[in-house]
């Protein structure tokens, strides 16, 4: 960089921009937040105000527009992650979006595509949280063999986020807004493809309990744009099989969870409490059940904590390949989530990747 300090302007400062990564920013040595811009004027000025941010803009294509910003922090709803992607792509600055990655499987393509034609720009979008902590623990462990073949995955998220009837509808039920966005799939999904393969078909059901609410922005009861449970079954790459189990209207007996089981071993990754449980041939597997699992630790040296901003900066600044989360790996999940839409409207299973999507390579 040209410029001794990294000038990032954030569009749209929610409350994940304002508890994460305002501060994770501000905690990177040469970093100033320099502009922002809300969706609303009296937002954007009350966000400037707090932070002390020196430039406000109406637009964020005004936003774009200046040359004093070298990178941007799109804080948006996914429908609005890539137009703004694409214009910053153009502008020349360096992107760290929210996820969802996009609002459709060929938005996260054509995201994915300027990306790469602009490849001295950093394309990073923000990773799921879940399971970072013990993430090289479950990799060292998977790659050492613990559980042997991969034979069957079991993920799961129960919590009660929609079962009160009366909360209004919220901008993740809205399709326009947030795309197919199921729950937490997409988020958990992600965190399971760093330790198994790809699916290659799915499955799905799909259900509303609580089929409409009352819009904030209009006082008008409407009917939600996506489902409040979610079964789906999987073929991964590697001929295992995958359940998924999601709900957002379960008040008791709430878990977020995957469990990996082998041939050889299983391994258990409680998600709310960061916790690995697991067994593997060292003891007679027949005879142990899943609430014998032995606790396996993740020591201090080796707990990944959440270093986004600062990986982003790194990035920019050593040109150091993104890991949590590349666009590729953000395609991905944009297209497992689509099809499982898919497989739920038409009542059949779906492949992956998407059909329109592969590349006929005697075509190239």
């Amino acid at each position: 960089m040209a410029h001794p300090t990294l000038r990032v302007g954030l569009i749209g400062a929610g409350a994940n921009t304002r508890s994460r990564h305002i501060p994770g920013l501000r905690a990177v040595a040469d970093v100033e937040i320099v502009a922002v811009c809300n969706r609303r004027p009296h937002s954007t000025a009350a966000t400037a105000r707090e932070f002390g941010i020196p430039r406000t803009y109406a637009h964020w294509r005004e936003l774009l527009a200046d040359p004093g910003i070298d990178a941007v922090l799109i804080g948006t709803w996914p429908y609005l992650h890539c137009p703004i992607t694409l214009a910053a792509f153009e502008a020349g600055k360096h992107v760290l979006t929210e996820a969802r990655l996009s609002l459709t499987a060929a938005e996260a393509h054509q995201m994915l595509a300027a990306a790469r034609k602009y490849p001295k720009l950093v394309a990073q979008v923000v990773p799921s949280p879940y399971g970072l902590r013990g993430n090289d623990v479950i990799l060292d462990l998977l790659q050492k063999g613990y559980i042997g073949e991969l034979r069957e995955v079991h993920v799961s998220s129960m919590n009660a986020a929609l079962a009160d009837p009366a909360a209004p509808l919220s901008w993740r039920q809205d399709a326009s807004l947030s795309g197919f966005n199921m729950l937490t799939l997409g988020i958990v999904h992600e965190t399971l493809m760093r330790w198994a393969p790809p699916p290659t078909r799915v499955l799905a059901q799909v259900h509303a309990f609580i089929p409409s609410r009352i819009d904030p922005e209009s006082g008008v009861r409407r009917s939600v744009g996506t489902p409040d449970s979610v079964q789906v079954l999987a073929v991964l790459k590697n001929g295992a099989r995958a359940v998924y189990h999601f709900s957002g209207v379960t008040r008791f007996g709430q878990s977020m969870e995957i469990r990996l089981f082998g041939n050889e071993g299983v391994l258990h990754y409680d998600m709310l409490q960061e916790r690995i449980l697991g067994v593997s041939s060292h003891r007679k597997l027949d005879a142990v059940k899943l609430s014998e699992l032995e606790e396996i630790p993740i020591p201090t040296e080796r707990a990944r904590e959440w270093r986004v901003e600062a990986e982003f900066v790194d990035s920019i600044r050593t040109g150091a390949a993104v890991r949590f989360t590349d666009f590729a790996t953000g395609v991905s999940y944009m297209e497992f989530t689509e099809a499982v839409a898919r497989s739920a409207e038409r009542g059949e299973a779906v492949d992956l990747p998407l059909a329109e999507f592969v590349v006929d390579e005697s075509d190239a």
